[in-house]
């Protein structure tokens, strides 16, 4: 199958896409808590005809399109949770949880998948190994991806590869982006306190000005990028907030 079949075979699917993802845009779920969506992930493969299981890492589900003789196990992932953020936009498909949003592309990611599982089992049992469609909870910064490990979603049957489905402003549309080595990075957060000495202004000599302290702080952070790292690896410094005074 060429690529302008496949996409031929895809189009159709379009409206379903769209109207999954607002959908689940309208009804965001945090991580763990992703009862309503899995729910609807689970149903949908269900009806495929695919092996699913639920509860695979307290809220993911997974779905098995198993081929017609034994072979390697190839797999798709996706993320299914939202962010604790208010919604802010102006369109008819916003959030309606207060304080909660799908803000990183996980609602599309999930509808994305559930389209892909429709289109491949519409082609078929594969003749050699099988197909794993993964959705995943809790990505953001909760170890979702850990917890499905640990209750074995990468067994039975064992995967032998596995894509991860993210999308990137900086993909043509209607592309795929392939990447060797580091895609996307974690992050790992930290919170760095610098106590001073209270005084006042017209006489700095007397106190120790935090604030001026963690100037210098923020400058040197940014030797460790380029001072202390591989230049050939990838990595990036970046504080996002100060508070002082």
């Amino acid at each position: 199958m060429n690529r302008s079949e496949l996409i031929q075979l895809a189009q159709p699917l379009q409206a379903q896409l769209s109207a999954w993802r607002r959908d689940l845009h309208q009804h965001p779920e945090i991580g763990y808590e992703e009862h309503r969506t899995s729910s609807i992930v689970a149903e949908h493969l269900e009806s495929l005809g695919l092996e699913v299981t639920r509860n695979v890492g307290k809220t993911g589900v997974t779905g098995l399109l198993r081929g017609e003789t034994d072979g390697p196990t190839f797999a798709l992932r996706a993320d299914m949770d939202a962010l604790p953020i208010q919604d802010q936009k102006a369109v008819e498909y916003r959030s309606q949880v207060e304080g909660k949003a799908h803000l990183c592309g996980h609602d599309a990611h999930t509808s994305i998948l559930m389209g892909a599982a429709q289109l491949l089992t519409g082609l078929g049992r594969p003749k050699s190994g099988n197909i794993k469609f993964i959705f995943q909870p809790a990505e953001e910064g909760l170890a979702g991806a850990r917890a499905m490990i640990q209750d074995g979603v990468l067994e039975n049957p064992k995967v032998d590869a596995i894509a991860g489905l993210h999308m990137t402003p900086g993909q043509d549309t209607g592309t795929l982006g392939v990447s060797q080595g580091v895609a996307f990075a974690s992050a790992d957060p930290l919170i760095i306190k610098v106590f001073g000495k209270g005084g006042h202004a017209a006489r700095p000599h007397e106190g120790i000005d935090a604030i001026a302290v963690s100037a210098q702080v923020i400058t040197a952070l940014q030797n460790i990028v380029s001072r202390m790292v591989d230049p050939l690896e990838p990595a990036v410094v970046t504080i996002g907030k100060i508070t002082g005074g």
